[in-house]
């Protein structure tokens, strides 16, 4: 039996999304009067057999006439897989690379699991600088970082901890400086395929840079629709609230590089009489590196998926870049023995309309995640947003009332840009059949109807069983 590790849980889950109390935040908010939450449904609960499978035919059936939907536009890529069997139940210019939008974030989720493993952590760290009094902090790239408690992230690392370790460290050698060493990260901060408009303020994504807090924002406040303002140098601006903490002026704070002695195994001297160059005062790290991806799926957070493309470059020894990082997400999916072939990367986040990938690799993909083999994988299972009820699919599936049907059983990531809409993730029909799926399409003329009709392919297939 084909079991979703993190996913085909028997049973009630609680809503996915940021919960106050993970990893040590041990804050409590103030209690705000709210209209009960619904009974949640089972989210893709485990069937009790293996259910009867779908046949292509009942499939392509039910789906010919919603897939040939004008809302649609008329170029749509579709791929569906019975992950038990293996076998393809349902395929339209399937193998042929389209654009994918944010779907490209199931890639980058699963090749920086196989890369870095589920418990991997981002670290920040402070070391003493040549100088007598200077302080240079290394981004490590991780991009929720948050600046005390009131980060966008629960239980994120957080910079005044850090400051905390710093003063410690330096005992009573005065803090004159502060020096930004962003360079873990190479070439342009910004992709090929990006419009000026993607770019916040007015856009979804700051520029990337391997040291920022909240994914770059201004405000630890997620905006998903319109702009969601950053920093335009995140680096610079975190450099200066860090600089704040140690009692530094804003003048004082400079991009630069550590000290070439730097190592992570210096650790720090607590009240050290006098530090040498390169020496650690402090350290924090992030939450869990599938916490992080959690975050990315559930708020398709593009700053954060290039954080996270970027690991499985690291991971490769290959440059932390943009290109470094898709030839890198390429050769693992090739590695992980997926159709690597049929993508075409320009970025992590799917942003770039350079992007090109086939229904196939996704499908696949998810298989893979969901089949068991790969336990590491299953854990972004977690992230996809769930049909009504989290993530950027919390408000779809409400009309028409059919697609209702699909509430709580349809675990997917989302797809948008202007004239593309895209939908890809997995399911279990009303046999208990798990189910793959991809519907892509690239020519539509308005996202609200095509989104609909995206959603009355899955709750069909949902539905019908088409055993």
């Amino acid at each position: 039996m084909v079991v979703l590790v993190a996913v085909a849980v028997v049973g009630l889950v609680e809503k996915p999304g940021p919960i106050a109390g993970w990893f040590g935040d041990s804050s409590t908010p103030t209690p705000i009067a709210t209209t009960p939450e619904p009974t949640p449904t089972p989210v893709l609960a485990a069937a009790t057999s293996q259910g009867r499978a779908p046949t292509a035919d009942a499939v392509k059936k039910a789906l010919d006439p919603l897939v040939k939907s004008s809302a649609l536009g008329s170029t749509v890529h579709v791929s569906v897989l019975d992950v038990a069997a293996a076998q393809v139940l349902y395929a339209q210019n399937a193998d042929i690379p389209t654009t994918p939008a944010s779907t490209t974030k199931i890639l980058t989720a699963v090749t920086a699991l196989a890369a870095r493993g589920p418990a991997y952590r981002l670290a920040t760290r402070a070391v003493a600088g040549e100088t007598a009094g200077e302080v240079v902090i290394i981004g490590g790239g991780d991009p929720t970082l948050s600046a005390d408690a009131k980060g966008q992230f629960p239980g994120a690392a957080r910079l005044d901890l850090l400051a905390q370790q710093v003063k410690k460290a330096m005992g009573g050698t005065p803090i004159t400086r502060v020096t930004v060493d962003a360079s873990l990260f190479k070439g342009p901060e910004t992709a090929t395929g990006w419009s000026s408009d993607d770019i916040s303020p007015g856009g979804q994504v700051a520029r990337i840079q391997a040291l920022m807090t909240n994914a770059g924002r201004i405000k630890p406040v997620h905006n998903e629709f319109g702009g969601d303002p950053r920093f335009s140098d995140p680096a610079l601006a975190a450099g200066k609230t860090f600089a704040k903490q140690l009692g530094v002026a804003a003048s004082k704070v400079a991009k630069g590089t550590a000290p070439a002695s730097a190592a992570a195994s210096a650790p720090a001297s607590a009240a050290a009489a006098g530090v040498t160059p390169g020496q650690e005062l402090g350290k924090v790290e992030s939450p869990p590196l599938v916490q992080v991806l959690d975050w990315m799926l559930q708020q398709s957070d593009n700053t954060i998926a290039e954080t996270m493309a970027r690991q499985v470059a690291l991971a490769a020894g290959a440059e932390p870049s943009f290109d470094g990082a898709s030839e890198a997400m390429i050769k693992k999916l090739k590695e992980l023995g997926l159709p690597g072939d049929e993508a075409d990367l320009y970025d992590g986040s799917g942003l770039s309309r350079h992007n090109g990938i086939s229904p196939t690799l996704l499908v696949q993909t998810l298989a893979l995640a969901a089949g068991g083999t790969k336990p590491e994988l299953s854990a972004m299972f977690n992230g996809l947003p769930v049909a009504g009820w989290s993530g950027t699919l919390r408000t779809r599936f409400a009309t028409p009332s059919p697609n209702q049907a699909a509430q709580g059983i349809v675990r997917a990531k989302t797809g948008t840009l202007s004239g593309v809409n895209t939908l890809a993730g997995v399911l279990i029909t009303r046999d208990g059949r798990v189910l793959a799926f991809a519907i892509m399409a690239s020519a539509t003329s308005d996202a609200t109807t095509a989104k609909a009709a995206l959603d009355k392919v899955a709750a069909k297939l949902v539905a019908c069983g088409c055993s």
